[in-house]
Protein backbone atom coordinates (compact mmCIF):
# COMPACT_ATOMS: atom_id res chain seq x y z
CA UNK A 1 0.00 0.00 0.00
CA UNK A 2 3.14 2.13 0.76
CA UNK A 3 4.43 1.78 -2.75
CA UNK A 4 1.28 3.10 -4.19
CA UNK A 5 0.26 5.19 -2.08
CA UNK A 6 3.07 7.09 -0.44
CA UNK A 7 1.99 10.23 1.35
CA UNK A 8 -1.81 10.27 1.88
CA UNK A 9 -1.88 14.36 2.78
CA UNK A 10 -0.31 15.28 0.01
CA UNK A 11 -2.53 12.69 -2.26
CA UNK A 12 -5.44 14.50 -0.51
CA UNK A 13 -3.76 18.28 -1.05
CA UNK A 14 -2.85 17.72 -4.42
CA UNK A 15 -6.81 16.28 -5.53
CA UNK A 16 -7.74 19.19 -3.82
CA UNK A 17 -5.89 21.78 -5.73
CA UNK A 18 -6.74 20.21 -8.78
CA UNK A 19 -10.33 20.34 -8.06
CA UNK A 20 -10.09 23.96 -7.02
CA UNK A 21 -8.27 24.61 -10.18
CA UNK A 22 -10.67 23.01 -12.96
CA UNK A 23 -13.66 24.42 -10.71
CA UNK A 24 -15.91 21.45 -10.47
CA UNK A 25 -15.90 18.76 -8.21
CA UNK A 26 -17.57 15.83 -10.24
CA UNK A 27 -16.96 12.14 -10.68
CA UNK A 28 -14.67 12.57 -13.60
CA UNK A 29 -13.09 15.28 -12.06
CA UNK A 30 -12.93 13.96 -8.84
CA UNK A 31 -11.49 10.19 -10.28
CA UNK A 32 -8.85 12.34 -12.76
CA UNK A 33 -7.52 14.55 -9.99
CA UNK A 34 -7.01 11.58 -8.16
CA UNK A 35 -5.27 9.69 -11.00
CA UNK A 36 -2.62 12.47 -11.51
CA UNK A 37 -2.13 13.09 -7.81
CA UNK A 38 -1.39 8.88 -7.98
CA UNK A 39 1.29 9.14 -10.51
CA UNK A 40 2.77 12.77 -9.51
CA UNK A 41 3.67 11.20 -6.07
CA UNK A 42 5.21 7.83 -7.55
CA UNK A 43 7.27 10.55 -9.36
CA UNK A 44 8.32 12.50 -6.38
CA UNK A 45 8.85 9.21 -4.24
CA UNK A 46 11.10 7.77 -7.41
CA UNK A 47 13.19 11.02 -6.66
CA UNK A 48 14.12 9.88 -2.80
CA UNK A 49 14.60 13.58 -1.40
CA UNK A 50 16.68 13.22 1.72
CA UNK A 51 14.70 14.14 4.50
CA UNK A 52 14.32 17.39 6.10
CA UNK A 53 15.37 18.47 9.38
CA UNK A 54 13.99 21.46 10.49
CA UNK A 55 15.16 23.08 13.74
CA UNK A 56 11.79 24.72 14.94
CA UNK A 57 13.33 27.84 17.04
CA UNK A 58 12.08 31.68 16.79
CA UNK A 59 14.39 32.07 13.74
CA UNK A 60 11.47 30.68 11.94
CA UNK A 61 8.84 33.49 12.77
CA UNK A 62 11.90 36.13 12.82
CA UNK A 63 12.59 35.60 8.83
CA UNK A 64 8.80 35.12 8.49
CA UNK A 65 8.52 39.08 9.63
CA UNK A 66 12.05 40.24 7.92
CA UNK A 67 10.83 38.34 4.73
CA UNK A 68 7.52 40.05 4.77
CA UNK A 69 8.76 43.73 5.96
CA UNK A 70 11.38 43.54 3.11
CA UNK A 71 8.94 42.25 0.46
CA UNK A 72 6.67 45.39 1.74
CA UNK A 73 9.62 47.67 1.62
CA UNK A 74 11.15 46.98 -1.59
CA UNK A 75 7.45 46.76 -3.46
CA UNK A 76 7.39 50.49 -2.16
CA UNK A 77 11.65 50.88 -3.34
CA UNK A 78 11.04 49.82 -6.91
CA UNK A 79 7.30 51.41 -7.34
CA UNK A 80 9.31 54.76 -6.63
CA UNK A 81 12.07 53.36 -8.85
CA UNK A 82 9.73 52.53 -12.00
CA UNK A 83 7.42 55.57 -11.43
CA UNK A 84 10.05 58.47 -10.75
CA UNK A 85 11.91 60.82 -13.56
CA UNK A 86 15.23 59.98 -14.93
CA UNK A 87 15.22 55.84 -14.90
CA UNK A 88 18.71 55.97 -16.67
CA UNK A 89 20.01 56.45 -13.30
CA UNK A 90 19.16 52.48 -12.39
CA UNK A 91 22.17 51.03 -11.81
CA UNK A 92 20.66 47.08 -12.08
CA UNK A 93 23.51 44.35 -12.00
CA UNK A 94 24.80 41.04 -11.15
CA UNK A 95 26.65 40.09 -7.79
CA UNK A 96 28.51 36.98 -7.06
CA UNK A 97 27.34 35.88 -3.52
CA UNK A 98 29.46 33.45 -1.81
CA UNK A 99 27.32 31.25 0.53
CA UNK A 100 28.37 29.52 3.74
CA UNK A 101 25.19 27.63 3.69
CA UNK A 102 24.86 23.69 1.78
CA UNK A 103 21.35 23.07 2.88
CA UNK A 104 19.54 21.88 -0.52
CA UNK A 105 15.85 23.00 1.74
CA UNK A 106 17.36 26.21 2.73
CA UNK A 107 18.82 27.22 -0.75
CA UNK A 108 15.38 26.85 -1.75
CA UNK A 109 14.13 28.99 0.09
CA UNK A 110 16.13 31.63 -0.11
CA UNK A 111 15.81 31.12 -3.96
CA UNK A 112 12.24 31.87 -3.20
CA UNK A 113 12.54 34.56 -0.93
CA UNK A 114 14.99 36.25 -3.15
CA UNK A 115 12.59 36.13 -6.26
CA UNK A 116 9.46 36.98 -4.57
CA UNK A 117 11.40 40.40 -3.07
CA UNK A 118 10.87 42.83 -6.02
CA UNK A 119 14.11 43.87 -7.00
CA UNK A 120 16.15 40.76 -6.57
CA UNK A 121 16.14 37.70 -8.71
CA UNK A 122 17.79 34.48 -7.83
CA UNK A 123 20.05 34.00 -11.03
CA UNK A 124 22.35 31.11 -10.85
CA UNK A 125 23.58 28.68 -7.72
CA UNK A 126 27.55 27.35 -8.45
CA UNK A 127 27.57 23.98 -6.38
CA UNK A 128 31.64 23.89 -6.60
CA UNK A 129 32.18 26.85 -5.40
CA UNK A 130 28.85 27.44 -3.36
CA UNK A 131 28.28 30.51 -4.44
CA UNK A 132 25.06 31.85 -6.03
CA UNK A 133 24.12 34.61 -8.53
CA UNK A 134 21.72 37.48 -8.43
CA UNK A 135 20.15 40.34 -10.21
CA UNK A 136 19.80 43.48 -8.16
CA UNK A 137 17.67 46.21 -10.02
CA UNK A 138 18.98 49.15 -7.87
CA UNK A 139 23.13 47.88 -7.02
CA UNK A 140 24.67 50.68 -5.68
CA UNK A 141 27.48 48.75 -3.79
CA UNK A 142 27.74 44.90 -3.78
CA UNK A 143 29.44 44.71 -0.22
CA UNK A 144 25.89 46.11 0.69
CA UNK A 145 24.00 43.19 -0.94
CA UNK A 146 25.71 40.29 0.24
CA UNK A 147 26.30 41.73 4.09
CA UNK A 148 22.42 41.92 3.50
CA UNK A 149 21.50 38.87 2.24
CA UNK A 150 24.01 36.86 4.53
CA UNK A 151 23.13 38.77 7.96
CA UNK A 152 19.36 39.00 6.90
CA UNK A 153 18.44 35.52 5.35
CA UNK A 154 21.27 33.00 5.33
CA UNK A 155 22.32 33.08 8.87
CA UNK A 156 18.30 32.55 10.27
CA UNK A 157 17.62 29.71 7.25
CA UNK A 158 21.08 28.22 8.47
CA UNK A 159 19.83 27.87 11.98
CA UNK A 160 16.43 26.26 10.55
CA UNK A 161 17.85 23.87 8.31
CA UNK A 162 21.48 23.14 9.44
Amino acid sequence: MKRFFPHPLMWFALLVMWLLLNQSVSLGHILLGGAVSVLALQGLAALKPEPVKIRFTLSIFKLIGVVLYDIIRSNIAVGKIVTSPGNDRIGSGFITLPMDMTSPYGLSILSTILTATPGTLWMQYDPSRNALMIHVLDLVDEGYWVNLIKSRYETLLMDIFE
